[in-house]
């Protein structure tokens, strides 16, 4: 059954509350941007540096998504502000991936060893800890402002968590096991994650 149409207060709440979480989720992903590249730097760690180019991309999104939000508080018509805020989110994580998935590979190459990064491995727990809590707050607000590009922005805000966690086993496995190679790999799965992200994203534009 679909779900009845949301009074003209309630969407207004949707709309501040999906504002706030957007100004948020952007204060934090250029906070995480500047932390991530700076210990990727620092210990020559592709999967940090990606890591950090993603949370770019994902400020992007929220930027973008602030504009949308934003759109529809001045009253105007946001129809086409989502299909140009899905069709930009998307084509950022396409140029993300290639950059990370041609680093990764040369540092393989190339046999660069990373050093021990702890700021990037509390950079990446934190991350675990906000993302999950941050996305549930983003689908609730998609969903009361029946947004698609929203829902989509929650969706990376989501996949982000998996990319936390991608870092953290390949920070680990260098700094317990010596597993030098296991930085380079955690990077190429970054790339592919970021390449689902965009594709998801230009499938759910493709569908409407």
């Amino acid at each position: 059954m679909k779900p009845a149409p949301s009074s003209p207060s309630d969407r207004a709440t949707a709309l501040r509350t999906g504002t706030r979480l957007e100004y948020f989720s952007l204060t934090w992903n250029v906070l995480e941007f500047g932390v991530g590249l700076a210990a990727g730097i620092a210990a020559s760690s592709v999967a940090l540096i990606g890591f950090a180019l993603d949370s770019i991309a994902e400020a992007s999104s929220a930027a973008i998504l602030l504009w949308r939000l934003n759109a529809e508080r001045r009253g105007s018509v946001v129809e086409e502000v989502e299909h140009h805020a899905i069709r930009l989110v998307g084509a950022a994580f396409f140029v993300l991936a290639a950059y990370i998935g041609v680093r990764a590979v040369l540092d393989l190459y190339n046999d660069v060893r990373p050093e021990e990064s702890t700021l990037g491995l509390v950079i990446a727990g934190v991350s675990l800890v906000v993302m999950p809590w941050l996305a549930r707050r983003k689908r609730a607000a998609a969903a009361a402002l029946e947004s698609r590009a929203l829902e989509a922005d929650a969706l990376q805000t989501m996949l982000c968590t998996y990319l936390s966690a991608v870092l953290l086993v390949g920070l680990l496995a260098n700094a317990l096991l010596g597993w030098w190679w296991a930085d380079p790999v955690a990077a190429l799965l970054i790339a592919w994650i970021a390449v689902r992200e965009g594709i998801e994203l230009w499938r759910v534009e493709h569908l409407h």
